[in-house]
């Protein structure tokens, strides 16, 4: 495919069997050519049918497909002899000389080894979906007649999918680029205040492509599981779903707010949890992530007034977030497959469960009170609360906790 016959639309087929990485190569198509026409499959047998079923002006697929593999799948493509050759980017682990000599006799257009390289990635796709000095854009959507807040954000919560991210753009780019240097420590002090990497790491390293043994449960995990090359390429591919802030003053005064309670909430979880010995790491984890859905939801309210809706004030808001706030993260927690264990303490800071509750839910629970108390407020209420009491922490703990 040339810039001479460059289709008006590109429709393209992405054959990936783990979808963190399958929705990481869709964005990244989608920020070079964002009217593309992108169909996903998870396996082998799916893209054939696919490519029997309609025509594609690029293929991009993995060599590890399950069922057909994405070597047997060029084959099949070029055995079509299909003049000029159909442009097919073929992806693997594989780097040794044995498996290039295997695979180029069929003449892949690119031939890119896993982590990916997404500078290199993109100039591919630009070269293979752009024409020289070619620009594309889109019309922002517009609302569907008739359509009122409450049905949107209904819609919105089946695909909402992430909140503000926190990590800055240009950093994550460039770290993308160069993931061998990184050091993963590093990574985590720099990651682990944005809710939104880390759950999106924690579920990528839980994934049936990722997971073995226990559950993954704090960022740290996440990021040896993954490594530093598929962790910075997840991270990237969110930074291209969402460059933009929240631009509305109303929502961004509610999202500050949220991420501080967030925040605030992880870090007496986790000094707590130091305190009794405990899993400090995950009780930290719980905190941040608390509050994800209501980050979403104000992402999704302020995409409702870029197409046109009317968000007539701060009650409007405060109105949706008790509506939906805690669908949305429910929601979240559940499609990101967050473990269970980790769902329990983030449902205990709001409130206790019946029968017997987990230290480290109980420090969830007393953290999230202490994050709540305002700035004159004392901690003699919470010294007397439940959650204290069978931790038996005292008020000289609470007071020291408060003060620091």
């Amino acid at each position: 495919m040339t810039a001479v016959d460059l289709p008006a639309v590109p429709r393209v087929l992405i054959a990936e069997a783990d979808p963190w990485s399958g929705d990481l190569l869709k964005q990244v198509l989608l920020n070079v050519r964002c009217d593309a026409r992108v169909d996903l499959c998870a396996d082998g047998q799916a893209a054939q049918g696919l490519l029997s079923a309609k025509p594609y002006d690029l293929i991009i697929a993995d060599w590890e497909l399950p069922g057909v593999d994405g070597l047997s799948l060029l084959r099949a493509v070029r055995q079509r002899k299909r003049d000029p050759m159909q442009p097919f980017i073929l992806l693997s682990v594989r780097s040794d000389s044995a498996s290039v000599r295997e695979a180029l006799p069929l003449a892949p257009t690119a031939y890119l080894t896993k982590p990916l390289n997404m500078e290199g990635l993109t100039q591919r796709l630009q070269g293979l979906l752009l024409g020289a000095d070619q620009e594309v854009s889109y019309e922002m959507p517009v609302l569907a007649p008739g359509m009122t807040l409450w049905r949107f954000l209904e819609h919105r919560r089946e695909i909402a999918d992430g909140a503000p991210l926190l990590t800055d753009v240009q950093s994550a780019v460039k770290a993308s680029l160069t993931p061998e240097g990184l050091d993963l420590k590093q990574l985590e002090e720099q990651l682990r205040t944005d809710p939104q990497v880390t759950a999106v790491l924690i579920s990528a390293a839980n994934s049936a492509a990722q997971h073995h043994g226990a559950g993954v449960q704090t960022l740290s995990q996440a990021l040896y599981q993954l490594g530093a090359g598929q962790s910075m390429n997840l991270i990237l591919g969110m930074t291209l779903k969402r460059t933009a802030r929240l631009s509305d003053q109303a929502l961004t005064d509610y999202a500050e707010r949220y991420w501080a309670l967030s925040l605030h909430t992880a870090q007496y979880g986790r000094t707590l949890a130091r305190l009794l010995d405990l899993d400090h790491e995950r009780c930290y984890c719980a905190g941040l992530l608390h509050r994800l859905g209501d980050l979403a939801l104000l992402r999704c309210l302020q995409e409702w007034k870029q197409e046109g809706g009317e968000l007539d004030d701060q009650e409007a808001i405060g109105d949706a977030l008790e509506r939906f706030g805690a669908a949305y993260g429910s929601a979240l927690r559940t499609r990101w497959r967050m473990p269970l264990e980790l769902r329990d303490l983030i449902a205990s800071i709001y409130q206790l469960g019946g029968g017997v509750y987990s230290r480290e839910a109980l420090v969830m629970n007393l953290a999230a009170q202490l994050a709540r108390l305002g700035e004159h407020e004392g901690v003699e209420e919470i010294a007397r609360c439940k959650s204290a009491r069978l931790l038996k922490v005292g008020l000289p703990e609470l007071t020291r906790l408060r003060k620091g």
